[in-house]
C-alpha cells in the first residue's frame, strides 16, 4: 500500500550519481553557450545533452519530491528536497541561455539548420514554437536573472505548504456519537458529508477559525505570488497574466472567456440544483455547511481498497484490454501510496516520471468519493504513460489546458457504471445525486474560482491595492452570486480562498472546468460505442505535447472555444436532475 521508491534508486548511491551526472551534463551544456548559431550540429548536440540530462533530472527530482510528501515534517526528507530544488535552480541556471540564443539565430538560419540536418526533426516543435514565441523571450542576462529568481518566486507556494499542511491544527471536534475527533484537511471534507448537522458546523467553523487567525499572513502570501506573476507576465511582454497562462496552457483566452460566459448564462441551473439540494434535505434554511451532504444516502458511507479498486478496472474496462492491464500493474506494483499518515502531503495527485511509470498519492479513509479519488487519479496515470511511452521526455509533458480531461474523463465513465448496475433503486437514485454533485463542484465551483482569479489579478495588474479583507469581499460576493437565494451564504465563506493551493499556480483551476465539459463529450462517445471513437481517444494521449492542445482536443471532437460546448455540459447536467428529479424527490 505504499510507494516503492527504489523503482526510481535502488540506493541512496545511485541518488547521489544522478546528481553527480547532472551536474556533470549541466557543464558540458554550458560549453555550447554562444556556439547555437555557428552549426545544425552544435545545435542538436546540445539539445541531445540537455534531453539526456533532463531525463535524469526528472527522476532525481520526483524522487525527492515523493519522499518528502511521504512526511513532510521530517527533517531529512525537507534537506533532501532543498537538496533537488537547489539542483532545479543550477539546470534552470545552465540551461537558460538556449532558448534566448535560439531567438537571436536569424529565422531563415535556423529553418536551415532545421530542413538540412535530419537529427534536429527530433526537436523540431520545441524550435517551431521558439520561432513563434521570440516576442516573450528575454535577452541571455535577463532570462538567467529570472532563472535566478525561480527559488524564490516558488516561495510563496512553499511557505503556504508548509503553514497548513504541518503547522496548522484545527482542533477537535465531537462527532454524531459524542467522541472527541481531530480535525485535519484530510477529514474536513468528510465531516461536511456527516449526515449529523452539527458535526458540519463544528468543522465548518474550526476550520476556517483557523484560516482568519493567519489571514494577513495568507492574504501578502496570495497576493505577492499574483504580483510576481503580473511582474514577470509584463516583463515577457504578455498584456497581462492571463495572457501568458493560456498562452502557456496552448489555449486562448477565448477559451477562458467562452467558459465564463457560459455559466453567467445558465448559472440559474447551479440554482436549481441548490434548490434541490434544500428541498431533499428538507431545511428551511440550506447553510454552506449542508451542501455537501447527499440527502438520499442510503448506506454506510465505507468501503475498502480492495472493493474499491475492482469497481475501478471494471468501470474503465470499456477503455480497452491494453489499459485494463497497465491499471492492473498500477494497483499491484507499487504505483499507489494509498493511507492517510501523520505529515503525509493532504490530497491526491499522480506525477509521471519519465522512463519509470507514474506515481499516485491519495489519502484512503475508506469513503466511497475515494473510488472516484482513484478513478481521477489514475486517469492522469494513464494518460502520462501513453505520452511518456511514446514521446521524448521533451515532448512528453501534456500541458496543464488537456491534463484535467483523461482523469475527469474516467471519473464519468465510473459514474455511469456504477449507476447502470446497481439494482437498488434508492442507491441508484444516490448514485445519480453524487455525478451531479460531481458535476457543480468541478465545473461551476471551479468556474467561481476561475473568475475569482481573474479578478483579482486584474486589479492588481491595473495598480489597485488589494488586502486580505478586499479579497475576502471579492469572494463572498461571487459565492452569493453562484449559489443564489437558497443557500445562506455563511460569513465564515469569505475565507476559503486561503485554503485553495491551486491559487499559487495562477490560472490553473478553469482546466477542471474546461476539462470536465471536454471529458463529457469523450465519456458520452466511449459509452454510446462510436465506431473507432476509443482509438481517436487513446492516441490523442499519445501525443504529449506535440499539438495544441485546443488543436489537439478537436481530434475527440472537442471544441474548446465555442460556447456551445460548455453550454451543452450544463445542458446534460441539467439533463440528468431535471430529468429524474420526480425519481430523485
Amino acid at each position: 500500500m505504499n510507494w516503492n521508491l527504489k523503482d526510481i534508486y535502488k540506493t541512496k548511491e545511485e541518488f547521489e550519481q544522478a546528481k553527480k551526472e547532472i551536474k556533470d551534463n549541466l557543464k558540458a551544456i554550458e560549453k555550447y553557450k554562444g556556439k547555437l548559431g555557428e552549426s545544425a550540429e552544435n545545435l542538436y548536440n546540445c539539445y541531445r545533452l540537455y534531453e539526456s540530462t533532463l531525463e535524469i533530472y526528472e527522476k532525481f527530482y520526483s524522487y525527492g519530491m515523493l519522499t518528502y510528501h511521504l512526511d513532510m515534517a521530517n527533517s531529512n526528507n525537507i534537506k533532501l528536497y532543498k537538496t533537488v530544488e537547489n539542483i532545479g535552480t543550477e539546470f534552470e541556471k545552465a540551461t537558460a541561455f538556449i532558448t534566448p540564443e535560439i531567438t537571436r539565430i536569424e529565422n531563415e538560419k535556423l529553418l536551415s539548420f532545421m530542413n538540412n540536418e535530419t537529427k534536429l526533426e527530433r526537436y523540431r516543435r520545441e524550435l517551431e514554437e521558439i520561432l513563434k514565441d521570440k516576442e516573450h523571450i528575454l535577452s541571455e542576462k535577463e532570462e538567467e536573472l529570472l532563472a535566478n529568481y525561480s527559488e524564490v518566486f516558488s516561495s510563496m507556494e512553499d511557505t503556504f505548504d508548509i503553514l497548513t499542511n504541518t503547522e496548522f491544527k484545527f482542533g477537535k471536534l465531537k462527532n454524531a456519537d459524542g467522541e472527541e475527533v481531530e480535525l485535519t484537511d484530510s477529514n474536513y471534507t468528510y465531516c461536511l458529508k456527516d449526515k449529523n448537522e452539527e458535526v458540519r458546523k463544528q468543522a465548518f467553523n474550526l476550520m476556517y477559525k483557523k484560516y482568519s487567525e493567519f489571514l494577513n499572513t495568507l492574504g501578502e502570501l496570495y497576493i505577492t505570488k499574483v504580483k510576481s506573476a503580473t511582474i514577470t507576465s509584463k516583463l515577457r511582454k504578455y498584456n497581462s497574466s492571463l495572457e501568458r497562462a493560456v498562452d502557456n496552457d496552448d489555449a486562448t483566452i477565448n477559451v477562458y472567456n467562452a467558459l465564463i460566459e457560459a455559466v453567467h448564462k445558465n448559472i440559474n441551473v447551479n440554482h436549481e440544483f441548490m434548490k434541490i439540494k434544500k428541498d431533499l434535505l428538507e431545511k428551511d434554511e440550506m447553510h454552506l455547511y449542508d451542501i455537501y451532504v447527499n440527502p438520499i444516502e442510503v448506506e454506510d458511507d465505507n468501503i475498502s481498497y480492495e472493493e474499491a479498486s475492482k469497481q475501478v478496472l471494471d468501470a474503465l474496462s470499456v477503455i480497452g484490454e491494453e489499459y485494463v492491464s497497465k491499471l492492473k500493474e498500477a494497483f499491484e506494483n507499487n504505483w499507489i501510496d494509498v493511507y492517510e499518515k501523520e505529515n503525509k502531503r493532504s490530497g491526491a495527485y499522480s506525477m509521471g516520471v519519465y522512463g519509470i511509470h507514474p506515481f499516485v498519492l491519495i489519502n484512503f479513509v475508506n469513503k466511497k468519493r475515494d473510488v472516484s479519488t482513484i478513478a481521477h487519479e489514475l486517469g492522469h496515470a494513464m494518460h502520462s504513460y501513453y505520452s511518456n511511452t511514446n514521446q521524448n521526455v521533451i515532448d512528453a509533458n501534456y500541458t496543464i489546458m488537456v491534463a484535467e480531461i483523461a482523469s475527469t474523463t474516467n471519473e464519468i465513465l465510473l459514474a455511469m457504471y456504477q449507476i447502470n448496475n446497481e439494482k437498488d433503486e434508492n442507491k441508484k437514485k444516490e448514485l445519480l445525486y453524487e455525478l451531479m454533485e460531481m458535476f457543480r463542484a468541478t465545473f461551476f465551483r471551479q468556474a467561481m474560482f476561475a473568475e475569482f482569479e481573474k479578478i483579482v489579478h486584474f486589479k492588481i495588474e491595473t495598480g489597485e491595492m488589494l488586502t486580505a479583507e478586499d479579497l475576502n469581499k471579492i469572494y463572498y460576493d461571487l459565492n452569493k452570486e453562484y449559489f443564489g437565494g437558497d443557500v445562506v451564504i455563511d460569513e465564515q465563506i469569505k475565507y476559503e480562498w486561503a485554503r485553495i493551493p491551486h491559487f499559487y499556480t495562477p490560472f490553473y483551476v478553469y482546466k477542471y472546468a474546461t476539462g470536465i465539459s471536454a471529458a463529457i463529450v469523450i465519456a458520452k462517445n466511449i459509452l454510446e460505442k462510436k465506431p473507432g471513437y476509443v482509438e481517436k481517444y487513446i492516441e490523442m494521449l499519445k501525443q504529449g505535447c506535440t499539438k495544441k492542445s485546443v488543436e489537439l482536443l478537436k481530434m475527440v471532437d472537442v471544441d474548446l472555444e465555442d460556447v456551445a460546448t460548455y453550454e451543452n455540459a450544463i445542458k446534460w447536467m441539467e439533463g440528468l436532475f431535471l430529468g429524474r428529479r420526480k425519481k430523485v424527490t
